[in-house]
């Protein structure tokens, strides 16, 4: 089978983003001829100038659709795109110049009808979005399982960085109406329609993810409160894993009550160790103290606003028994 790709990029109020990413794929190695698809979903400072301005250098459509989130947006492109493999990312997102190629070649050597692939930190990053960009990644983390060549079989794409084929779009419908989430639900369908995920290594992307620590905390709280969600959605891929950052968040509590009140000490030294390895493993990573610092902040607020969310989600779900679109309608999107 010949491989058509179409790009396909919803966008928010994001016109200086999409800028960015446009240029990454203008200047993309891969000789084959590919579409990009931009959808602006509802946004008040579009981006249509933008894209008008690489009508000649790129193939590209723009459509400007009512506000209804991204993965009903990624949908929109999706459906009216003339390829027959879609590679959805992020606006914030730049692409390598081999991305395309990499891809390309991953998929002539071994098809799926759905890969992923992984992130990492642009030189021109800010220190805290370097700093972010470790803690979502790194294998000390929570974050190491998405980037991590460990996972290459039964990967959990997710929609910053996802190629899809059309014939696993249409058999899955796309893209649901949650957010965050909406990337491993659909992973999950995909699964179950009997499709294989993998991770492509080398088609990596620089991912800008938020630009300060209250708009992180607010994601990785998003996350948090999506997972138990997913779990009562799909009960076979619970994993006792997730509830990591709520123990971390509870046993380092616990750690400082019996220092202080019962002298007893080892359970803090032991968090002072994994914060200290942090702290190593950031600055012989981004190989700069000052984002190493920050890693570790970074870290901290991942684990308790993903740990805060995942057990308030948990209790709320589990024992008062409520619906997840009554109890947190800031997580759905209506069409």
């Amino acid at each position: 089978m010949q491989i058509k790709f179409s790009i396909v990029v919803p966008v928010y109020n994001r016109p200086d983003e999409v800028e960015e990413l446009l240029e990454s794929i203008s200047k993309q190695t891969f000789q084959e001829d590919f579409e990009v698809v931009i959808v602006e979903d509802g946004s008040s400072q579009p981006a249509k100038d933008v894209v008008e301005a690489y009508s000649d250098s790129l193939n590209i459509s723009y459509y400007f659709k009512p506000n209804s989130g991204p993965g009903d947006s990624r949908n929109y492109g999706m459906k009216r795109a003339k390829g027959n493999y879609y590679l959805i990312f992020d606006s914030d997102c730049i692409l390598p110049p081999q991305y395309l190629s990499e891809v390309s070649k991953a998929l002539r050597n071994k098809y799926v009808d759905c890969f992923g692939g992984p992130d990492a930190a642009h030189s021109s990053f800010t220190t805290i979005q370097k700093a972010i960009s470790y803690a979502m990644t790194a294998f000390l983390t929570t974050g190491g399982i998405r980037g991590g060549k460990n996972a290459v079989n039964k990967f959990q794409p997710r929609s910053f960085n996802m190629g899809i084929s059309k014939e696993a779009f249409e058999k899955t419908q796309g893209f649901g109406q949650i957010h965050p989430g909406e990337d491993p639900d659909l992973t999950i369908r995909i699964w179950n329609a009997g499709y294989e995920t993998v991770l492509i290594t080398d088609a990596y992307v620089y991912h800008k993810r938020r630009i300060s620590w209250e708009k992180f905390y607010i994601q990785v709280n998003k996350f948090g409160m999506v997972r138990p969600i997913l779990n009562v959605w799909h009960p076979e891929t619970a994993k006792l894993t997730y509830w990591f950052p709520t123990l971390f968040c509870i046993g380092f509590l616990t750690s400082i009550i019996l220092s202080i009140f019962f002298v007893f000490h080892w359970f803090l030294i032991g968090y002072a160790v994994y914060f200290i390895a942090i702290l190593l493993d950031a600055l012989r990573t981004t190989k700069n103290l000052k984002i190493a610092f920050l890693s570790v902040i970074a870290v901290c607020i991942q684990f308790y606003g993903y740990g805060v969310g995942f057990l308030k989600s948990t209790i709320a779900l589990n024992i008062f028994k409520q619906k997840p679109e009554e109890r947190f309608p800031k997580l759905f999107f209506k069409k």
